[in-house]
């Protein structure tokens, strides 16, 4: 196999991790605020269910977590999983990182003062405007560079799909390499993935500039 057709094919596969990743983040970031929310619920038994869930998904590894939703319908129900790969992976992926950006919500939303929101109740101001016009805009302004570490990480993530054999970069990195018996595919992923976190650090970084209040 030649260079620019190993570049080529893995290219490909790197168009498939790039849809891991952002349909991740669609699902794993409304997610965790809702997850976040919840967390903060005046019902015990609300808030017990999501300390459990956020606990299992930060307490047991990724690769376990997406190995259950695959095979865990086959096993507990008989079900047909022929066409359940994709599907699986995107579930345990944003499942997981749900639970992690629900943690970094919410340690957001505790940092705002309780004066504010005693400011805003004095204002006339509704529980759901408080939130949505006053304290979410801080608390995403305070948030970045946690969410930023987490979504580079979620780019190296996308390696654990060859997990279920999904054919993502790294998955087409290993089978070129063993077939080929050299390790020019593997210099070629991490140039890849490198690239990749490159992009994602200069739009994230754009992006907290941009809610720079001391311009």
């Amino acid at each position: 196999m030649t260079l620019t057709t190993m570049i080529s094919t893995m290219a490909a596969g790197m168009l498939r991790t790039t849809g891991i990743f952002a349909l991740t983040l669609i699902g794993s970031l409304p997610l965790g605020m809702v997850v976040a929310l919840l967390r903060k619920s005046r019902f015990a038994p609300v808030r017990g269910i999501i300390r459990g869930f956020i606990s299992i998904m930060r307490g047991t590894p990724l690769m376990l977590q997406l190995l259950v939703w695959y095979f865990g319908p086959y096993y507990l129900f008989g079900w047909n999983i022929g066409n359940w790969r994709f599907p699986a992976l995107i579930l345990g992926f944003v499942l997981n990182y749900a639970a992690y950006f629900a943690e970094i919500y919410r340690g957001g939303i505790e940092s705002i003062p309780v004066g504010q929101y005693e400011a805003c109740e004095v204002l006339g101001y509704t529980k759901s405007q408080t939130f949505m016009r006053v304290i979410l805009p801080q608390v995403i302004k305070n948030i970045m560079p946690s969410v930023t570490n987490e979504v580079i990480t979620l780019v190296k993530d996308t390696s654990l799909a060859f997990t279920l054999a999904y054919q993502e970069v790294f998955s087409l990195a290993k089978q070129i390499s063993a077939s080929q018996t050299s390790f020019m595919p593997f210099l070629i992923a991490g140039i890849f993935y490198f690239i990749a976190n490159y992009l994602v650090e200069i739009i994230m970084n754009r992006i907290e500039k941009s809610m720079d209040y001391y311009k």
